[in-house]
């Protein structure tokens, strides 16, 4: 299949022939779900945790003697019993991640670029680049372009790209070794470079 293909400065737009497999894909509802569902749980820390008898310090010698004092019996004044002592059923870290197939990950993948294709919500440019790191000349060029609420995934991260969108509302700037689902579909439109679109190609075809 053939997709529109932007041309930077004053030249006109062309088409570019990209692969079926990628951009002409089914839409997998119930995959895309999966997989963004894993990626979010992936991104969580766990750090819950607390300390139980075992971890917390002190507590290694027995208070008194075991018979002859009418006291309790005692074996460590770290007790779950007792004030300063460590929690009974202490939580751990946990790990939050799912298992997801590299299989279904492209498979994934190509089914939200496909879907952002058919809605013309996928824009292809030759490059995207600005001389000088400012937001002015940043915001200008996507006016032109009529975006408002987009993505730009770069073959190419560049520190006036970088430094120029850090601080517009609604837009992100990535290279194609970040691109992920739950970007993919955060945004209202997706702007693609000519040479990252080839290695996305390349990655999923």
């Amino acid at each position: 299949m053939e997709l529109k293909l932007h041309k930077s400065g004053k030249k006109t737009a062309g088409k570019m022939k990209v692969a079926d497999s990628v951009f002409a894909a089914d839409f997998n509802e119930a995959l895309i779900h999966q997989v963004v569902t894993a990626y979010l749980a992936g991104a969580r820390s766990g750090t819950k945790a607390q300390k139980n008898r075992s971890d917390v310090r002190g507590g290694g010698r027995k208070p008194w003697r075991q018979k002859g004092l009418g006291r309790a019996r005692a074996g460590t004044i770290r007790s779950p019993l007792w004030r300063g002592g460590g929690v009974t059923f202490a939580a751990r870290p946990r790990d939050y991640s799912q298992k997801v197939n590299k299989k279904m990950y492209r498979g994934a993948m190509c089914s939200i670029l496909s879907e952002l294709a058919r809605q013309e919500r996928l824009v292809l440019i030759d490059e995207f680049t600005i001389d000088k790191p400012r937001t002015k000349a940043f915001m200008e060029k996507l006016h032109t372009m009529n975006l408002d609420e987009v993505l730009i995934i770069t073959d190419e991260m560049t520190d006036n790209l970088c430094l120029a969108a850090r601080n517009v509302p609604c837009v992100d700037v990535i290279d194609t070794r970040e691109i992920n689902p739950y970007y993919l579909i955060g945004f209202e439109k997706v702007l693609m470079t000519k040479g990252a679109l080839v290695k996305v190609e390349k990655w999923l075809a």
